[in-house]
Order: C-alpha cells, then structure tokens, then sequence
C-alpha cells in the first residue's frame, strides 16, 4: 500500500505570516493537530497544535491578560514552525512513512510530488490502515498463537483452516522478543467457529496466547 492511496488531500495548509492565535481557531474548526506552511506555493514548514500552544510572548508580570492576548496575536507560525521538514511522496510505502514516523517521533509527514505539496499523512491514516489489516471491523474468530519456526508449518496450518471452511479476514506475523526463533501470528478467521479453530490449529502450533470472538 502506498502513501497516495491514504493521504489527506487537498490538504490544509497555513501561510507564515499567519497568528498562532488564527491558526489554533483554524485547527479546531478542522480538528486537525497540524498543518504543513506553504509560501508562495513552496513548503517551507510544518507546525503542530503543541508548537502553537508552547508559544507565549515575553514574561512579564506587569502585563494585564488583554495585553497578554494582544501580544499573543503578534506571534507568527514563522517563529514557531518546524522548518527542516521531512517529507514523502505518493510512491512512498505506508511501511516506509511510518517507520519514520516512528524513528523520528513525527505526528505527520508532508506529501510532495516533485515540489508540489498534494497531501499529509498523519497517525490518524496510519491507525486506520492498521484497523483494516487487522479486520478489527470484521466479525470474527481472532488468535494469537506461537508457532515453530519450520519450513511449511505456516502453509499447513493456513490449509487446515481452509479446509475446514475458515475463510482468513487479517493475518499477521511477527518475531517476538520473548520467543525469538518462533513465529507469533494474529489473525482472524470468519465462517468458523472458535472451537473449531482451537482443533484444527492445535497439531500446528505451540501454544495458543489468546482467541477471541471479535468485531460483532
């Protein structure tokens, strides 16, 4: 899956020369946490809602809070943008966009065609691409197993679901930490019933962690 397919787009941008004061109204109004800025059409920048709310004019306790509001309307994105932007493009794979997301601690990342902004990506789009791969709305028998880490062991027990009349709505594998040379799977099979699912995976399996009737 690429990053064009779950980008936000067209997506809302700022201009720097705008208030913090006017950008935190627009991000309410939107309910968006972030915003790239763009200046006569370039990016030049990124700013978050907690970039908005740090800002604060200089400290002085002999301000009244309407002088305080006043200066606070004086404080443009420009000062309190991030301006060394990462960003991807539409051909970027969700994987890669998240993996820097991750590493980078990034709640978004601008999407760029050549040096055109055409959309974000943020960790809202990433929690839903992450729902549908799981079919967390999709009715269901989801298990979380351990099995060996043996040549067709996998294929063995797909085929055992399968014939049985289990049909797989999400599958995925990973290393657990805990048991590095076994394989940890979650997935959810639809059409079977749970015990059905306990008797037919348990010849392939190490030990079942969790089963669950999920998703109704």
């Amino acid at each position: 899956m690429l990053v064009g397919m779950r980008m936000s787009s067209p997506v809302i941008t700022v201009a720097p020369e705008m208030s913090v004061v006017e950008v935190l109204s627009l991000m309410k109004n939107r309910h968006i946490r972030r915003t790239p800025v763009v200046k006569d059409g370039v990016l030049v920048g990124i700013v978050s809602d907690k970039d908005l709310l740090n800002a604060s004019p200089p400290s002085s306790t002999s301000l009244s809070v309407w002088e305080m509001n006043y200066l606070m309307s004086k404080i443009t994105v420009r000062e309190v943008m991030t301006r060394d932007v990462l960003s991807v493009t539409e051909n970027t794979t969700i994987e890669d966009a998240a993996k820097i997301m991750v590493d980078k601690k990034l709640g978004g990342l601008p999407v760029l065609r050549g040096a055109e902004l055409v959309g974000i990506i943020t960790e809202t789009d990433l929690f839903k691409v992450y729902l549908e791969m799981t079919g967390a709305r999709e009715p269901g028998v989801r298990v979380t197993c351990l099995i060996p880490e043996q040549k067709g062991q996998l294929a063995r027990l797909t085929q055992a679901i399968a014939i049985e009349g289990g049909n797989f709505v999400a599958f995925g594998q990973y290393t657990g930490k805990d048991h590095p040379y076994d394989r940890l799977l979650t997935f959810k099979v639809a059409n079977i019933s749970e015990e059905a699912v306990k008797r037919v995976i348990d010849p392939y399996i190490l030990k079942i962690i969790d089963i669950r009737v999920s998703g109704e």
